[in-house]
């Protein structure tokens, strides 16, 4: 682990439903619509000091809906946009595993899979995470709860405009401190 001043506060958002439009199982880009002002939200949190993850449960992989490999390949574009616009994701985290899918490689149930915080712990593992001032977005009371279990602030985003909901967050921690 790198010294304590070297960690940062971390922002994890989960994808569908906070980066963009829960439509069902999003495997390719062709169905992934962004949400309102996913952008200038990550931004904001880049040019606060901010690490910003996205972690997603992606359970059409095991569904046999489609591969890990798509999966991968979305994020990579998903990271490559948000890049052009000078936005960063550090690093994103999915389970593919469901203990009702029907591909036999992803039949489990598994730490990763939310609620459980598996997900969220490997990043505060994997990356200098600051615990005081991260928190979790997510669209479900799943994330909340792998939030909680992660000992992480959680809140919940309604899908309208992300920038508007990061600030509100951002104020609120700044208060803290």
């Amino acid at each position: 682990m790198n010294s304590a001043a070297t960690e940062k506060p971390a922002a994890f958002l989960d994808r569908d439903g906070v980066i963009n439009y829960d439509d069902g199982y999003i495997g390719t880009r062709e169905r992934f619509r962004w949400i309102p002002g996913v952008v200038p939200a990550i931004r904001r949190l880049n040019q606060a000091g901010y690490l910003v993850f996205i972690f997603s449960n992606q359970s059409g992989v095991a569904r046999g809906m489609f591969s890990e490999n798509a999966v991968r390949q979305l994020h990579d574009w998903l990271r490559g946009e948000l890049a052009k616009q000078s936005a960063r994701i550090d690093d994103i985290r999915y389970c593919p595993h469901h203990k009702d899918g029907i591909v036999a490689d992803y039949i489990r149930d598994c730490d990763c899979r939310k609620p459980k915080p598996g997900m969220l712990l490997d990043l505060m593992r994997a990356w200098p995470v600051q615990r005081a001032g991260s928190f979790v977005v997510g669209d479900k009371l799943t994330d909340i709860a792998a939030a909680e279990a992660a000992g992480l602030p959680g809140y919940l985003f309604s899908g309208d405009d992300l920038a508007s909901f990061v600030d509100r967050i951002l104020d609120e921690m700044s208060q803290r401190r």
